[in-house]
């Protein structure tokens, strides 16, 4: 039987012309992504994403434009039987963020570090100045991909 897993991404940017990355600790790697997660059975990609800010950020955002589907095969790198399928889109604050936004890659602190033991995975958010933005900006191959279509298209 197939396996899939399949993962919803928002691409947000601010006024200043900031995107908005999240960085995680799993299962003892760092990895620095696009906001977003796993898709849920009976739901919509658009209300997925909806549902990952409102759960990771507690943000309420507009789905917009759609950017990105996976056209290739791409092995899941947290499990070896599945294969990742990753659907992009923009998204637009509808309010003030209000979670902290760090400055420094990974500035997790004491309270998430404590919450690792438990759970495995801890995440912090921060924005990237445009100019500073490029496909090492982020880990994940498709993630890559996404990165180098917003630096031609912007």
């Amino acid at each position: 039987m197939n396996q899939f897993t399949i993962r919803i991404y928002g691409i947000l940017l601010n006024n200043n012309k900031q995107v908005l990355v999240s960085d995680e600790y799993i299962r003892g790697k760092y990895y620095t992504k696009f906001p977003g997660g796993g898709l849920e059975l009976g739901e919509g990609t658009r209300d997925c994403l909806q549902r990952e800010f409102k759960e990771e950020m507690d943000l309420d955002v507009e789905i917009g434009e759609h950017i990105y589907t996976t056209d290739f095969f791409q092995l899941s790198a947290f499990n070896p039987n599945h294969q990742f399928i990753a659907i992009y889109y923009f998204a637009k604050a509808l309010q003030p963020i209000t979670v902290p936004i760090r400055t420094k890659e990974f500035d997790f602190d004491e309270q998430q570090l404590q919450l690792y033991q438990q759970t495995q995975q801890i995440e912090t958010f921060r924005f990237v100045n445009w100019e500073n933005f490029s496909v090492d900006a982020v880990t994940l191959p498709i993630d890559k991909i996404v990165a180098s279509l917003l630096l031609k298209k912007y």
